[in-house]
Formats: C-alpha cells, sequence, structure tokens
C-alpha cells in the first residue's frame, strides 16, 4: 500500500511544482492574485471611515455605534470574500492553465488520475489564496490600521469554511470548462459573484425580503459572515452557523467533486481531453 500512495503524492506535488513555477516566474500573475483584494480594501475601508466620521463614534451609552465598526467590519467582509474568490479561481484557473496550454491530453496518457489531478488544483487554490489575501490583510494594518487577526482563532473557523466552498465552486467551474470548452471559461471568473448579493457579506441577512432569507441562509458563505458579524459586534461565537457551514460545505464539496468526475468521464468518452485547447 506504501508505494501506490507514495506514488501519488508524487504525481500531486509534480503538478503542483509545476504551477508553482509558472506563479513564481510571473511578475503579472502574482500582481493580479494580490491587486484586486488591496483595491477593494482600500475604497471600502476609506468610504467606511468617512461614514463613521458622519454618524460619530459613540452611542448614547458609550458603546459604539454601528457605523463606528463599519470600517473593521467592511473591510473583514472584502477580506473574507475574497477568501472565496480566491480559492474558487485558484481552482479553476490551475485547470484553465492546462486548457490554455493544450496540456490535457498529456497530462491523461501519463498515470495521473482525476483524484490527484483536482489535490493538486486545491493545494495550487490555497496557495493563490494565502498570497492574495494575505498581502491584503498586512496592508489593512499599514492603511487603516485594522488588522483581520484580531479576530482571533475564529478567523481560522471563518476562513477554513470560506475555502471549502470556494474549492466546491471551483470543480463545479472546471467540470463545465471541461465539459463545454473554453466557451464556458467565463463561468469559471464570475461563478462566486451570482451568490454574492445574498451571501451577507456587508449586511446581515434580515435586511433581505422575508422570501430571500432561506435561499441566503442555505449558502455555507451566508453563515460565515454572520458568524464574523456576531463575533466582532458581541464577542460570541455562534457554533450554530458554524455547524451550518460546516455541513453545507461537506454537501456543496461533494457536488462539485461529483460534477468534476462526470465532467472528466464525459470528456474521455467524447475525445474532448485531446480537444480542451479548442
Amino acid at each position: 500500500m506504501t508505494a501506490p500512495v507514495m506514488q501519488s503524492a508524487g504525481r500531486i506535488f509534480a503538478l503542483v511544482l509545476r504551477h508553482f513555477y509558472l506563479l513564481r516566474k510571473s511578475v503579472i500573475r502574482l500582481g493580479e492574485l494580490v491587486y484586486w483584494p488591496t483595491m477593494q480594501m482600500i475604497m471600502w475601508g476609506y468610504l467606511a471611515k468617512h461614514l463613521a466620521a458622519q454618524s460619530g463614534t459613540t452611542g448614547t451609552v458609550g458603546t459604539p455605534t454601528a457605523l463606528a465598526l463599519a470600517p473593521g467590519l467592511l473591510i473583514a467582509g472584502v477580506l473574507l470574500w475574497d477568501v472565496l474568490f480566491r480559492s474558487q479561481i485558484g481552482v479553476a484557473l490551475s485547470f484553465l492553465e492546462e486548457l490554455y496550454s493544450r496540456n490535457l491530453g498529456h497530462l491523461f496518457v501519463s498515470p495521473l488520475r482525476p483524484w490527484e489531478m483536482i489535490s493538486a488544483t486545491l493545494v495550487m487554490g490555497s496557495i493563490r489564496t494565502v498570497i492574495g489575501v494575505g498581502v491584503a490583510a498586512l496592508l489593512a494594518i499599514a492603511i487603516h490600521n485594522y488588522s483581520i487577526f484580531g479576530l482571533g482563532v475564529p478567523l481560522a473557523a471563518f476562513f477554513a469554511n470560506l475555502m471549502l466552498l470556494g474549492w466546491a465552486f471551483g470543480l463545479a467551474a472546471a467540470a463545465l470548462v471541461l465539459r463545454y470548452g473554453l466557451a464556458a471559461e467565463n463561468f469559471a471568473w464570475g461563478f462566486v459573484f451570482a451568490i454574492a448579493p445574498v451571501s451577507g457579506i456587508y449586511y446581515p441577512v434580515s435586511v433581505l425580503p422575508a422570501w430571500l432569507q432561506p435561499v441566503a441562509l442555505a449558502l455555507p458563505s451566508t453563515h460565515v459572515f454572520e458568524g464574523m458579524r456576531a463575533w466582532a459586534l458581541t464577542g460570541v461565537f455562534r457554533w450554530d452557523h458554524f455547524g451550518a457551514a460546516l455541513g453545507l460545505n461537506a454537501l456543496y464539496l461533494a457536488a462539485g467533486a461529483l460534477s468534476f468526475a462526470w465532467a472528466f468521464a464525459r470528456a474521455r468518452e467524447l475525445g474532448l481531453l485531446l480537444q480542451s485547447g479548442e
């Protein structure tokens, strides 16, 4: 059993190394990882500071008002949202790189298995996310004097749940591209934006219409952002939101993996692996 495991680990590592070298040698790729989260963090942070200045800093009993806390809440929302987006696009982009170079056929005439490729893309997606969001988080300390690391241990729970959801969407996007070719490429770039309005990134779910709230609560991301606000405002960790996010993520990740496995089997039947760049 040890030899097959080591062989699989070697193939996964080789694929991760290929994409890591592509990333390391390209200033453009590295810059793109950092650019968007940094720009959003800067703009939302200054807007929130302006609103807080206009509203005053304390309430009638000396406690911070909602708008006084808005800079931190909005910056945290921006950075955590980018964890979801970067993890999704990181998975999809590693797959798209193979399509752009017409390399899928070469990969799968080797002993590489689909689950090994999935594992490698998840690792690369994590690396891309840590680089992009990590730099933006450090810049937020310098620019806005706000550290998302101040959320403490719960930050790891928020981060992990958003990463899992990003992987699920990334696998689903890769499945679409694998099945329908680069005509479906736009789905890989914008897949998660469809859920942004109902994920409660910058506002609570309670502001949504009553009929839309059950839809929002069916998303792991909604529970993460609701839990983040509860922790930031009250210091209470919402285990109900954490449990709901974990359970939903298990379902979404299973659906993403199954969709990729189905798309791969179908592409192999139709000979699409050799025509993946078309």
